[in-house]
């Protein structure tokens, strides 16, 4: 099993930056993938980025235009999103999320991750 705690969310203008951390504890050599979704009241959870485990391979969501960087700290097991520029539009729950090995799938399709954080809140106000 793999436990994912996410931190770092909270209240920001518009314009300002956040830094989301991910915790992976557990089985976490087994992890493949970790990434970052989102969900807005009201909307589908989409996808945001992911980072591969076993090298430097990110991938981005289109929406994010440069404004979003995801990067990952091999020696604590702890992924990271970082979002500058925040909008309005931005604000909603952002979960981590894993893919351990055995499982497939596209790398921007919530079901293909087989472990999930909690969730932490960003809100932007304008």
């Amino acid at each position: 099993q793999v436990q994912l705690v996410e931190s770092g969310g909270g209240l920001v203008q518009a314009g300002g930056s956040l830094r989301l951390s991910c915790a992976a504890s557990g089985l976490t050599l087994s992890i493949q993938f970790m990434g970052w979704f989102r969900q807005a009241p009201g909307k589908e959870r989409e996808f945001v980025a992911v980072a591969a485990t076993n090298g430097r391979a990110t991938y981005y969501a289109d929406f994010v235009k440069g404004r979003i960087t995801i990067s990952r700290d091999t020696t604590n097991n702890t992924v990271y999103l970082q979002i500058n520029s925040l909008k309005p539009e931005d604000t909603a729950v952002y979960y981590c999320a894993a893919v351990s090995l055995g499982h497939g799938g596209r790398v921007d399709t919530s079901s293909t991750y087989n472990y999930w954080g909690q969730g932490t809140q960003v809100t932007v106000s304008s």
